[in-house]
């Protein structure tokens, strides 16, 4: 595979990309409790002092996705060389430990008074704690609704879908949609546009970029578009199929995903990739 070969001639101008949820950490019914696979932290770690750059581009926000990367006993994500964070989609940026955005956007505070009383016209139990129902995640710049615990996740977001489709525009926001998850986030910006403009900024040679949601397309198109040698992969799950249709390689789940950052870590250091 003609990127995965261009990483590994050349790996001071490869970018290697990744999303966090269902790529680094396995998804979680509370998403406040999502942590890094220790595997893959330990690869990334070795990877980042053998490539251009590792950036992660997450819907989270930044410095969250950073904490959520601890691994106890072990290196974790802010242990990787160079790494940077760009979060809420590309509206944030950790880096060396500092992260930078802009203020949050004005429709944030009206998105976040109406939703309680919508989600509760539309029969739906918001739960802050571990009873069934829906779980609205704060996220700052963004409001993340999640149905996993709710009586029947997949009905609940059909009657959901709508509704805060409607609210996010009147509130100059849009909808992102996601594995039983619907993110009411600010315009302007995603994972393609942001995985763009870091190429660009680090004159990249190369590119791999790894997702498993719908949010994560853009960022395959941003691998095609570049005109780079590129490699897309999936981390695979029953919930989401869109995404292997287009991926170089699918893998399975954060597991399969740190077993090929460790494999490519084994390559540049001379060992041997597979085709």
């Amino acid at each position: 595979m003609a990127g995965l070969t261009a990483i590994k001639a050349d790996p001071s101008g490869a970018v290697i990309g990744l999303d966090f949820d269902g790529t680094l950490a396995p998804i979680v019914p509370d998403p406040a409790d999502a942590r890094v696979a220790p595997h893959a932290a330990a690869a990334l770690v070795r990877l980042g002092g053998l490539v251009g750059a590792v950036v992660l581009v997450t819907g989270r926000p930044a410095a969250t996705a950073v904490a959520y990367g601890e691994v106890p006993g072990g290196p974790g994500l802010a242990d990787v060389p160079g790494l940077v964070v760009l979060g809420q989609y590309g509206l944030e940026r950790w880096e060396a430990g500092q992260v930078t955005s802009p203020p949050p956007p004005p429709g944030i505070d009206r998105l976040r008074a109406e939703l309680p009383a919508l989600l509760a016209s539309l029969g739906q139990v918001v739960t802050l704690g571990r009873e069934p129902g829906v779980t609205v995640e704060d996220k700052g710049r963004a409001l993340a609704v999640h149905t996993r615990r709710a009586p029947d996740p997949e009905a609940a977001l059909r009657v959901l879908r709508g509704p805060l489709a409607e609210l996010a525009a009147e509130t100059g926001m849009l909808v992102e949609p996601g594995r039983l998850v619907l993110e009411l986030r600010p315009a302007g910006m995603d994972k393609g546009h942001a995985l763009s403009a870091f190429l660009a900024e680090r004159g990249a040679r190369s590119v791999l970029f790894a997702g498993d949601d719908l949010g994560d397309l853009a960022a395959f198109e941003a691998v095609r578009l570049s005109g780079l040698p590129g490699v897309t992969v999936c981390s695979a799950s029953a919930e989401v199929t869109e995404l292997a249709k287009l991926a170089d390689v699918v893998v399975d789940g954060p597991a399969g995903v740190a077993a090929l950052l460790s494999a490519l870590a084994d390559a540049i250091s001379g060992g041997r990739l597979g085709p």
